[in-house]
């Protein structure tokens, strides 16, 4: 049986990946939609190749190049991010979620409240807009299947339960590139993209590297899997092996084991209830020898503690958070600060702000974000 897939962010990590195993499995998937930012190239060719019905690029003065790249095929053309929710909300058996940042939270939001199936990879739509949009999945009746390892390992380990009778959840982190460094303010935005088991995109690699992708991932877990924050904890995990852990009430605790690849979480998400074939070789525990584990280092690495705080204050803070942190990685990359200087701008901002305190609806948390990133860039401004 054939299903078709829209895909936002179609030129990330997560979207090549996304369309690896489409593209290993071509009469079992249709392409619906195609989107990316401004790589009108890379978009079009895979719209092409894919035979999309249609491809959208965010970057509105791209749309006669795009047109033009498109040309005598039979793939549709549109630019906007009005395009892009469009593209979301079209009909599609799964839509993949790939877009980074809040740029994502409206084509998100478009295909929940179709009711489509939405194989979230952008962490941020529940960072940001958590109550906002678990409300709207529960009012049009969506699904969500999360994307991210850590939380697809989660929902994987309960299949073989129920959240009342979940003890604890538990987070695993690599702990980055950068865990065994001693002098953080000599990092260059080069090592901090370095990730040693993750081939990801260079905001996300910093993420890690800061542990704040382990703080969002905590508040998205929150939102995913509502057992209480005092239920879920995080520990470092540098083998990257076991990618998260449900303990539950009479003791046992299950763990999901795999490969660092992306696939193998947008496989589990493509194929739910069943399972795909992908390229994956046999997990080889042999061969890895050991299995080790430590508690955060909070006070080299404070954005899981941040996070906690930002997520157990709730509202507008979770949204204040992930705005700053974006503004603050962006500086980082462009060798504007230190590396250190991120999570020390992001508590800042987090403390300075006195933005109304519970966005009721997708446009207030909009509005939060943009006042947020406006607070941060006044900081960066400031030193």
């Amino acid at each position: 049986m054939t299903r078709s897939i829209s895909i936002l962010g179609a030129t990330g990590s997560v979207g090549a990946s996304t369309l690896d195993l489409v593209r290993r499995n071509p009469e079992g998937w249709s392409v619906e939609a195609l989107t990316a930012n401004s790589n009108v190239d890379e978009l079009a060719a895979l719209a092409r190749e894919f035979k999309a019905s249609v491809a959208v690029i965010a970057d509105e003065s791209r749309h006669d190049v795009l047109k033009a790249a498109l040309a005598g095929s039979d793939v549709e053309a549109a630019t906007g991010r009005t395009a892009l929710g469009e593209a979301a909300a079209r009909p599609a058996d799964i839509v993949m979620a790939a877009i980074v940042g809040c740029a994502g939270l409206s084509p998100v939001m478009a295909a929940i409240q179709e009711g489509r199936t939405v194989a979230l990879a952008n962490k941020e739509a529940l960072v940001s807009a958590g109550e906002v949009m678990t409300a709207a999945v529960d009012k049009h009746g969506a699904t969500l299947l999360p994307v991210d390892s850590e939380h697809n390992a989660i929902f994987q380990c309960l299949q073989g339960g129920k959240l009342d009778e979940v003890r604890s959840i538990t987070l695993t982190a690599s702990g980055g590139p950068l865990r065994l460094v001693d002098d953080l303010d000599a990092v260059t935005p080069a090592e901090a993209v370095a990730h040693p088991n993750w081939d990801m995109g260079a905001k996300i690699s910093v993420d890690s590297a800061t542990m704040f992708n382990k703080g969002l991932e905590l508040i998205e877990a929150h939102h995913l899997f509502p057992v209480g924050l005092d239920k879920i904890r995080i520990v470092v995990h540098p083998q990257s092996v076991i990618h998260s852990m449900v303990e539950y009430r009479d003791g046992s605790t299950l763990a999901q084991l795999g490969p660092s690849d992306m696939r193998v979480p947008i496989a589990s998400c493509l194929a739910y209830p069943g399972r795909m074939e992908t390229p994956m070789n046999p997990l080889d525990l042999a061969s890895i020898g050991e299995l080790s584990f430590f508690s955060p280092d909070e006070d080299r690495f404070p954005a899981t503690r941040l996070a906690r705080q930002a997520a157990e204050a709730g509202g507008a803070a979770p949204a204040i958070l992930n705005a700053a942190n974006e503004i603050a990685v962006a500086a980082f990359l462009a060798g504007k600060i230190r590396f250190s200087r991120i999570a020390l701008l992001v508590e800042a901002v987090l403390n300075a702000s006195n933005l109304p305190p519970d966005p009721q609806s997708l446009d207030e948390v909009l509005v939060v974000d943009a006042a947020a990133r406006r607070l941060a860039v006044e900081h960066l401004e400031k030193d």
